[in-house]
């Protein structure tokens, strides 16, 4: 069985996430959606929130699970036998930071691939920080950017 690992913090998730997870569904038999503890980034939500919510959302992925995780996301990937952590690629900003983490993770293991994904157009400029900037103001904007349930929970955030 071959599996993957797709991290980030997921604050909240979008629809570019599902897309980028469909993707990779389609690939590997088990795709891990790893919500990484980054108190770097300062979430809004905490993680149970953030993965009841993604896990609300992975009916139509039957082959998809998710996790939190602390420390080394390559790490977490050798702990679940995963042979790739996917990445996803919005622009071309993105890539130089990618690019050197794929770098350092292959350095510290060699045998887990990162594979980039890009999600569909429509979401090309959409990102979690975005998301939260609009919702600020108008959590109606970003409908069609999030599922339901997270729409929800935004708006009861910032109300």
């Amino acid at each position: 069985m071959k599996t993957a690992i797709y991290p980030g913090t997921f604050d909240p998730l979008t629809y570019g996430h599902l897309d980028v997870l469909g993707r990779a569904c389609n690939i590997f038999d088990k795709v891990i959606i790893a919500i990484a503890l980054n108190t770097e980034k300062k979430p809004i939500f905490p993680t149970e929130q953030r993965l009841k919510l993604i896990q609300d959302n992975l009916t139509s992925f039957p082959n998809a699970e998710v996790q939190s995780f602390q420390g080394l996301t390559v790490d977490f990937a050798k702990n679940n036998n995963a042979h790739a952590i996917i990445r996803g690629l919005r622009a071309v900003s993105d890539f130089e930071y990618e690019f050197q983490l794929a770098q350092m993770n292959r350095h510290l293991d060699n045998h887990i691939e990162t594979i980039f994904l890009m999600p569909s157009q429509e979401y090309f400029y959409t990102s979690s920080q975005i998301i939260k900037a609009v919702s600020k103001h108008n959590p109606d904007r970003i409908a069609k950017f999030v599922p339901a349930n997270v729409l929800q929970t935004l708006k009861q955030h910032f109300a």
